[in-house]
């Protein structure tokens, strides 16, 4: 089944949307709630599966919802629809946290595999499916855990990540280590395992924890700068005092505690 042929706009910076075109006909499928606005002669519908295979019966979606649901995500995902006769409609997405929307032709790409909670969106036709970690060692100590998510198809797909993204083309043999949290996804090709850092010092002193993980080429990788749960952890520290005030550079910070109370 080939995807269907949509355009596209990412708006903004820091805090990206991507705004997709639609001819009449065409389909954009997305996660449950990503949907940030519409214009007219868009319909949507909650199904369960992305609807690329459509020889599966009921059965074959009800096991597609539950493999969507060790991810952690939805079991249902919305097929926004240009039900109008001629001019072109746009319906935007957005994700929950700051960060960078990633476009992907999967016609250059093939097959994607990304952490769960990376897909945003995707031209109907996309097989949006899971991935199991074969290694015990990459599924325990990997970020992710076990489960991944993997993207088939020949159309646009469009993930979000945090902060700002780097995409590194990796020759056969070169190696590329990276924080766990850092990685949201890699082509087919590339060999995905974690490592344990050398050196006890190293791993309990250098603040880069225990793992890294480990890619190796033929293939592209793509990193996001800021990790969302690394954003959440200082967020927690900095609302419960563990994380200490860093006074904004000031001398007089401990002092301006006081003043205000905290």
């Amino acid at each position: 089944m080939r995807c269907h042929e949509v355009d596209y706009e990412i708006i903004g910076n820091s805090m990206q949307m991507v705004e997709v075109e639609l001819d009449p006909g065409e389909v954009v499928i997305a996660e449950a709630g990503a949907m940030n606005y519409m214009e007219d002669d868009i319909s949507f519908k909650s199904k369960m599966g992305d609807g690329s295979d459509v020889d599966a019966g009921f059965f074959g979606k009800l096991m597609g919802a539950g493999k969507r649901m060790l991810t952690g995500e939805s079991i249902f995902m919305t097929h926004f629809r240009h039900e109008g006769n001629s001019q072109k409609r746009r319906v935007c997405f957005a994700a929950p946290y700051p960060g960078t929307v990633i476009p992907l032709n999967m016609a250059d790409i093939g097959g994607l595999t990304c952490q769960k909670d990376a897909f945003l969106c995707a031209a109907f036709g996309t097989k949006v499916s899971i991935t199991l970690n074969r290694r015990i060692g990459t599924g325990f100590f990997g970020g992710e855990g076990f489960i991944l998510q993997r993207l088939e198809g020949d159309g646009m797909a469009f993930l979000h990540a945090g902060g700002t993204v780097v995409k590194r083309d990796l020759q056969a043999g070169e190696t590329l280590r990276l924080d766990t949290g850092c990685l949201v996804g890699f082509s087919d090709g590339v060999d995905y395992r974690i490592e344990m850092v050398k050196g006890l010092r190293s791993a309990f002193f250098g603040g880069e924890g225990l793992f890294l993980a480990t890619l190796r080429g033929p293939g592209s990788v793509w990193m996001q700068s800021l990790p969302f749960s690394r954003l959440a952890d200082r967020v927690i520290q900095s609302a419960s005092g563990l994380g200490g005030n860093k006074g904004e550079g000031s001398v007089l910070g401990g002092l301006g505690n006081l003043i205000d109370g905290r």
